[in-house]
């Protein structure tokens, strides 16, 4: 999983947007998205897609990793590791060290119609939260004001819907449904709580 904090108010953005874009959004390999932040809006440009629910998520794991601050660009992999986002060389070098690390949950997810089914299990017994995104592929903007004003930009993986849907201790296995709305990507993580590691993580279309 790679989350890129990103905000359409910030000049720094546009590269991690366009490497996230460009090579990662298409892998199979990883789950990348992005969630664009609000506290970059009083600069003249408000950012269409921003949440102040991601903009506290990132304060989650600032605080987990005993960080006074939080930025844009920046990337967060597996819940763990934190690094700019326009650093793509950087990033490739944590995927490819989280890739080789064996989850300790086994997930498994489907879809039909308006509805996942979720099924977990693992010999970990610690609290969990499980969690139910929904984005959209792509979207062009026209940024009139601000830092980035005059610029065309195109966005991918856009977060537009992040459900907490139960907590989970792992002490039995875990099977639910889930009924989502339309029919953007879904993609379905187990979490740690407060700002945790991210223990497993799928994707259905």
């Amino acid at each position: 999983m790679v989350e890129l904090y990103t905000s359409q108010g910030c000049s720094s953005c546009p590269p991690a947007d366009a490497y996230l874009r460009d090579q990662l959004a298409a892998r199979e390999d990883v789950i990348a998205l992005a969630l664009h932040v609000d506290y970059w809006d009083y600069i003249g440009w408000k950012d269409e897609f921003a949440n102040p629910a991601f903009t506290q998520r990132q304060h989650s794991y600032a605080r987990a990793a005993g960080h006074r601050s939080v930025y844009t660009p920046q990337m967060i992999i597996n819940g763990q590791d934190h690094v700019v986002g326009a650093h793509p060389n950087k990033v490739e070098k944590l995927i490819e060290a989280h890739k080789a690390v064996s989850s300790q949950v086994d997930l498994d997810v489907t879809r039909d119609g308006d509805a996942i089914s979720i099924t977990a299990s693992t010999d970990l017994s610690t609290p969990m939260n499980v969690h139910v995104v929904q984005y959209r592929s792509a979207e062009k903007v026209s940024i009139k004001r601000g830092e980035n004003a005059g610029r065309v930009l195109t966005y991918a993986n856009i977060v537009d819907n992040w459900e907490q849907v139960r907590r989970w201790t792992g002490q039995s296995d875990l099977a639910m449904r889930v009924t989502v709305e339309g029919d953007a990507p879904v993609v379905v993580l187990i979490q740690r709580e407060n700002g945790g590691p991210i223990e497993a993580a799928a994707r259905v279309k």
